[in-house]
């Protein structure tokens, strides 16, 4: 149930963030609004690291220089999504947004990418998938 609260959580923040950024972006460019909101995401966290005192910053020298790319997508993320919502609105691009999301993590789960257990998806998962891009696609009309 935790799980599922903070997803709710983690998808309301993502819309959230999505349409204040379009705004940003609109009084001091896209690029822009992705290095405010990286920055301002980076102080939040290092205060909740610093209250909690979870981890240690020794620690990161254990993370694979690879995955150190996070960062970067989320600046991607951040102008790809700003740009969308202008385009095309903010409910058509968070459920274009959530439709590739689903589709790559199917390949990271059927292939194992970074580590993970290889999945078996079966055809209701690919029903429900067919049936979320029909959903948009009837949105969209």
């Amino acid at each position: 149930m935790r799980g599922i609260l903070f997803a709710f959580l983690g998808g309301a923040c993502i819309t959230l963030q999505g349409v204040a950024n379009t705004r940003i972006s609109h009084d001091i460019g896209t690029w822009q609004a992705a290095t405010v909101t990286q920055l301002t995401g980076f102080i939040l966290a290092a205060l909740v690291w610093m209250v909690t005192r979870d981890g240690h910053v020794a620690e990161m020298k254990q993370v694979k220089p690879m995955y150190l790319w996070g960062g970067a997508f989320a600046a991607i993320i951040i102008f790809s999504e700003v740009t969308a919502i202008q385009h095309i609105g903010v409910t058509f691009t968070i459920s274009t947004l959530l439709i590739s999301q689903l589709c790559l993590t199917f390949l990271a789960d059927i292939r194992g990418w970074f580590g993970l257990v290889k999945q078996k998806m079966k055809l209701p998962q690919f029903i429900g998938i067919g049936m979320m891009i029909a959903g948009v696609i009837i949105l969209k009309l």
